[in-house]
């Protein structure tokens, strides 16, 4: 028994590493396991800026750890999300890192149509809870929009049948995004296109859309899938333009149909949708325009035959006029007897007025008058007195509170204020005069620079023919009388060959030259 004990302790099984039990591990499952198809639910999921997929799988009772190369996952259909019940094909390996074992993913889909729709009315409820899908998001369409933007496949049927069906109805202009409608990119192309056409500039080199028209044809579930993703949700109900849903048939509904404004069963009934018939336009427009003309033909002859039925009732103009005229002559045959009667009654009254007046009467109106004023005037003279001693009384207590204290303190503070102001006035004065003064000899210096008498103590000088400066020999031989101006005074010379000016008697001839 002893040397049993001692056999094991002896280390008589093989040893290995950690690496080469790792490695015997992993090529064990590797190659028991190289290709196998897990149904499972989706936990833990990881998407690192790598690119790469990490997700667990379980069930009720285990979890098994997978991983998406970025390749791979470029290339899925659908993305797994937590909660999904998914059938996912691949190989088991190890992680000898964290001695773990894992499931290369290959391809990863839906476990059944039952689970996708799960986790699309999961979905659904979750952006119906944030208010996506609510009516009073919804804006109505414009009548006649003048560009519409298209956001779908420019291969397809889609945009052929919306093309000839605006052309048979109202052609419109027509931008089209291009965009992929199935497989993985479809999603982040077609909310790209969306925001797209939004940022666009009203006025803009690209004329931003007045109605945007997303479209696909029919499909399966799985080819309609990046019309339920939320980023084409999100996109939809932020656009700032009211947008069409025409993806699918009429049976097939995307969670972006509820987000846009309109849903279309088709992408033909989306342009029918979009624009108007013109010719339905044009003839409503020229019933209209006959209604109202008829509408107006009516309105006139009805207010006519009203206008001559009321015309009917009145009376003739003449009519108007007899009574008036026949009063007017009536008032002016009597108008003559009636001023020979006023004048008659008036020189009446003048007479018996002119023999009641008196010289007496005269005198005492003007006596009565005359004491009346004398009485005003006796009056006056002690109102005025008493006035004046009111005035008086005033005066003195305003100047019982008055005291030359108060003045003489204000004059004092007057004068100090008026004398340093002076005092400013002078340093301001002769701080200007200096200022002044050096700018005038500066000018001065620079008016003695450039001016030519300053050169003339170079040794320089000035020839003179009258007032004119000349600078070429030519005139100088053809002037008679030359003035050479030196720094310190004058010559007056005559050129080689000319007259010499008379001298006048009694004068000194000028100090005379020749140039040549």
């Amino acid at each position: 028994m002893s040397d049993l004990i001692e056999d094991i302790a002896g280390g008589n099984a093989p040893e290995f590493t950690v690496s080469e039990l790792s490695g015997a591990v992993k090529r064990t499952i590797e190659g028991s396991f190289d290709h196998v198809r897990v149904r499972g639910e989706v936990g833990r999921v990881s998407r690192p800026r790598s690119g790469h997929v990490y997700l667990d799988l379980k069930d009720d009772r285990a979890c098994l750890a997978g991983v998406i190369w970025k390749g791979q996952a470029a290339r899925l259909e659908t993305m797994p999300e937590e909660g999904m019940e998914v059938i996912a094909t691949g190989r088991l390996t190890t992680f000898p890192g964290q001695s773990k074992y894992q499931i290369v993913i290959e391809t990863i889909a839906p476990a059944g149509l039952g689970a996708l729709m799960a986790m699309l009315e999961k979905r659904r409820a979750a952006l119906q809870a944030e208010g996506l899908f609510a009516p009073e998001r919804k804006r109505p369409l414009p009548f006649l929009p003048e560009v519409i933007g298209v956001v779908t496949s420019p291969s397809g049927a889609v945009i052929r049948d919306i093309l000839h069906r605006l052309r048979d109805r109202f052609p419109r202009r027509v931008l089209i995004w291009p965009v992929a409608v199935q497989g993985q990119s479809c999603a982040p192309e077609v909310a790209r296109a969306i925001a797209g056409f939004n940022a666009l500039a009203p006025r803009g080199p690209i004329p931003r859309p007045d109605l945007l028209i997303v479209a696909r044809g029919g499909g399966s579930i799985e080819d309609l899938w990046g019309f339920n993703e939320e980023a084409v949700v999100r996109a939809a109900a932020a656009s700032q333009i009211p947008l069409i849903s025409a993806v699918g048939h009429e049976t097939d509904t995307t969670l972006i149909d509820h987000a846009a404004d309109r849903r279309a069963p088709t992408p033909t009934a989306a342009a029918e949708m979009a624009v108007p018939v013109r010719r339905e336009l044009i003839a409503w427009a020229d019933g209209q325009g006959a209604r109202l003309s008829r509408a107006l033909a009516q309105g006139f002859g009805t207010r006519g035959q009203r206008l001559r039925d009321l015309s009917r009732a009145l009376p003739r103009p003449d009519t108007l006029t007899q009574t008036p005229r026949q009063r007017l002559d009536w008032a002016s045959q009597r108008l003559p007897a009636a001023l020979r009667a006023v004048v008659t009654r008036r020189r009446a009254e003048l007479q018996a007025a002119g023999s009641v007046l008196r010289p007496s009467t005269l005198k005492a109106r003007n006596d009565r008058c005359h004491d009346r004023l004398e009485t005003l005037q006796r009056r006056l003279g002690s109102a005025v007195a008493n006035g004046e001693r009111l005035r008086r009384r005033e005066l003195e207590r305003c100047a019982a509170r008055l005291r030359p204290q108060g003045l003489v303190r204000q004059r004092d503070r007057t004068r100090l204020r008026l004398e340093e102001a002076l005092r400013r006035l002078s340093r301001i004065a002769a701080t200007r005069t200096a200022e002044q003064r050096t700018r005038l000899e500066a000018l001065d210096r620079m008016r003695e620079s450039l001016g030519y008498e300053a050169t003339l103590g170079r040794g320089f000088a000035v020839v003179w023919s009258g007032d004119e400066v000349l600078t070429e020999a030519a005139a100088a031989r053809a002037a008679t009388t030359l003035r050479v101006q030196f720094r310190d005074g004058d010559v007056t010379v005559a050129p080689e060959g000319a007259a010499r000016p008379k001298r006048r008697p009694g004068r000194k001839p000028p100090a005379q030259g020749s140039l040549f």
